[in-house]
């Protein structure tokens, strides 16, 4: 049982790694910026925008080509002075607010935004309305009519044993 889950540890790590090492090398060494401070600002970016190809990537971890034009998009946006919040909107404009990774909270994302808290709050009524139910339903099923203690008594005395009628 110890070297099962030693095993599936191990296997868990691996993909984790191997996940992890193909993300790493999404950004090309040309699309680097040669000023450090708007790089980082590009890649602080680039981890919001969604790759409209992989959908649930970010463009800094996708390989897509469109994930790369999309960096470049952002990289000549930020060269030409724009402020991370006028990149943001030049994108949204051009590409919807589906290219947001962590959608604005506005009147059209409000079912995105109380979807999820609504759905686990709703599951977590259920299980507890089912726990209340399982609860009382083991409650009534553990108690015995008269009739049917008696008969466990008669069968208990007959023979010392239950299930024995001699």
């Amino acid at each position: 049982m110890r070297i099962r889950v030693a095993h599936m540890l191990r296997l868990v790590v691996a993909i984790g790694l191997i996940a992890c090492a193909g993300a790493a090398g999404a950004v090309q060494p040309d699309e680097v910026m040669t000023d450090p401070v708007q790089e980082a600002r590009a890649r602080e970016l680039s981890r919001e925008l969604r790759c409209m190809v992989c959908q649930n990537q970010s463009i800094d971890d996708s390989e897509a080509s469109l994930a790369r034009d999309l960096r470049l998009l952002v990289r000549e946006r930020i060269a030409a002075g724009d402020s991370n919040a006028q990149v943001i909107d030049y994108l949204v404009a051009r590409y919807g607010e589906f290219v947001l990774l962590k959608p604005r909270f506005r009147p059209e994302t409000l079912l995105l935004w109380l979807v999820p808290p609504l759905a686990l709050g709703g599951g977590g009524v259920a299980l507890w309305l089912q726990a209340r139910r399982r609860m009382a339903g083991a409650g009534a099923a553990a108690g015995l009519t008269a009739e049917e203690e008696s008969r466990l008594a008669r069968l208990v005395s007959e023979d010392g044993e239950p299930g024995h009628s001699g």
